[in-house]
């Protein structure tokens, strides 16, 4: 990914996904906010930690991969999984879904969405799961150019998610 490329990719991804309010903290495995809690294990060697301002993100990138998370507490946000997916995808174009499919997370159902499209006229692969628990909404995205770098970065991900817990 072109230098310039990244700082637009991760305020795009963060303003997708970010609903505002003070950042938490982050100890490397825990993260604790102000309208929830997670155990989120760090993605690894070659993760650069990202901070997105003014909101409860935790974001890493690596080879113009971008890993991001997002919770939002609010009990008025009973909307479907689809929907909550749809808006993350907001900005993209040229989308061609892969696959789309209801997974087991956290003893929840999350929605997985893998998708093929491109952001300001750049392919991009993401693969974007929503969880909802406990009135609370959880983003994961994983976001790269296609080929070896989305094929690298996609194990890295689905390790982070499986460990994945609320508090």
């Amino acid at each position: 990914m072109a230098p310039r490329l990244l700082p637009s990719l991760l305020l795009f991804v963060a303003s997708a996904l970010a609903c505002g309010g003070p950042a938490g903290s982050y100890d490397g495995t825990v993260y604790r906010g102000p309208e929830t809690g997670f155990t989120l294990p760090q993605p690894g060697n070659g993760w650069e930690r990202v901070d997105v301002e003014e909101s409860n993100d935790l974001a890493w990138a690596n080879d113009g991969a971008v890993i991001q998370v997002n919770a939002s507490c609010d009990p008025g946000l009973d909307i479907p999984l689809e929907a909550l997916t749809a808006h993350l995808m907001i900005g993209f174009t040229e989308r061609n879904l892969v696959s789309q499919e209801r997974v087991p997370m956290a003893g929840r159902e999350a929605l997985r969405t893998h998708v093929q499209a491109k952001l300001d006229g750049v392919p991009r692969e993401l693969v974007l799961v929503v969880l909802k628990k406990n009135e609370c909404v959880y983003d994961f995205a994983a976001v790269a150019p296609p080929g070896s770098s989305f094929e690298r970065t996609q194990p890295v991900f689905d390790g982070m998610l499986a460990r994945f817990e609320t508090r």
